[in-house]
């Protein structure tokens, strides 16, 4: 290897060992693909009990992971050591936690959308709708986008003033997908909306033929996104229409977001297989049982794939072959899905944890 080939290598380690995950699916996107590596062997740096269930995906910025509970509160926790920084009270917490210069962004069951300083805890804003908020935050310039359950998909100033809103027939349970000045939201109208973010107004959309709780991947001119109608879709964002669609032989719904590679389309389903499929024409490539419904959302690491399920495991699987490398019993039942970056993977159970995986001490 060239001096030069050497001093890249070294660069990329770093800029991969630095890599944040800031929103739900690591990106704008929201592909599911993580920046950061992760060591091989993974083993567990740490573990810490929170008050009740952890099923929202946490967000992990600079030297601290931010992660909420159905306890009502937001965590700040140290990365390194699990060692709580601060607590904000707000209402039980299901939503991904969002991180965007020096402010953590978050929905609550109560209907509450909370923008909260990141070295603090103190709150900086509220803004109020009119039913639970599921979604994640996703970034537009300064602008933030979530959808709510009570049928909108909302667009804030980075001062927390409604900018506009875009109503739809029902819940949105998803996180927008964003590419340039497009945001991309399916909801439980059965119809994934293409929407002008500077406007707020719909340029297109796509019937999906069933309700969809999951939020979107975005690859190109493609969107992919399970149904409650027991499919996935991928959805041609320049015909708007429908390319391909795959249902499985044991037919059940989709509530995982898909996890997106050059190659492949990666999904839970709660027929308890995680499957993956061909992006270019929707066959199945393999599929891996577990032994309890996939809600969670795989990640992609490098040739690996992290995900866990109601049996209360996350699974390590080979990217390329769908077959087992490690499994880790974790807690009584995992719909969290992984945030991966600082070279930890970082994910909550239905028995209160918050597990930090890592390199072995």
């Amino acid at each position: 290897m060239s001096k030069l080939s050497s001093v890249l290598a070294i660069l990329l380690t770093v800029s991969l060992a630095q890599a944040d995950w800031t929103i739900f699916r690591g990106n704008a996107e929201q592909t599911g693909i993580a920046d950061s590596a992760l060591p091989d062997p993974l083993a567990i740096r740490w573990k810490v009990k929170l008050n009740e269930s952890v099923e929202g995906t946490a967000a992990i910025s600079g030297d601290t992971v931010y992660v909420g509970s159905l306890d009502e509160h937001l965590y700040a926790l140290d990365l390194a050591n699990g060692k709580e920084k601060w607590k904000y009270k707000a209402g039980p917490i299901k939503a991904p936690i969002s991180v965007k210069d020096g402010a953590v962004y978050f929905g609550d069951e109560d209907g509450m959308f909370h923008c909260v300083d990141a070295k603090t805890g103190a709150k900086r804003w509220t803004f109020e709708t009119n039913s639970e908020i599921t979604s994640g935050a996703n970034f537009a310039g300064d602008n933030i986008l979530f959808g709510g359950w009570d049928s909108t998909l909302y667009c804030l100033t980075k001062d927390g003033k409604l900018a506009w809103k875009f109503k739809t027939e029902g819940p949105v349970n998803g996180s927008p997908a964003i590419a340039g000045n497009r945001t991309f939201v399916a909801g439980c109208d059965s119809h994934l909306h293409v929407i002008d973010i500077k406007e707020g107004k719909e340029t297109a959309k796509i019937e999906l033929g069933g309700q969809a709780g999951a939020t979107a991947a975005l690859g190109g001119n493609m969107l992919y996104v399970g149904t409650m109608s027991n499919q996935v879709l991928a959805l041609d964002l320049k015909k708007n229409d429908v390319a391909w669609s795959f249902e499985p032989q044991r037919s059940q719904p989709f509530y995982s977001s898909a996890a997106l590679t050059d190659k492949l389309v990666i999904v839970g389903c709660r027929n308890k297989l995680l499957h993956a499929l061909d992006r270019a024409k929707g066959n199945e490539v393999w599929k891996f049982a577990t032994k309890g419904r996939v809600d969670s959302s795989p990640v992609v690491v490098g040739k690996r794939v992290f995900v866990g399920s109601t049996d209360g495991n996350l699974y390590v699987i080979d990217l390329d072959k769908g077959t087992e490398l490690k499994r880790f019993e974790l807690g009584r039942s995992i719909t969290a899905s992984p945030a991966v970056a600082q070279n930890c993977l970082v994910i909550g159970t239905g028995d209160g944890f918050v597990y930090c995986l890592g390199k072995k001490e």
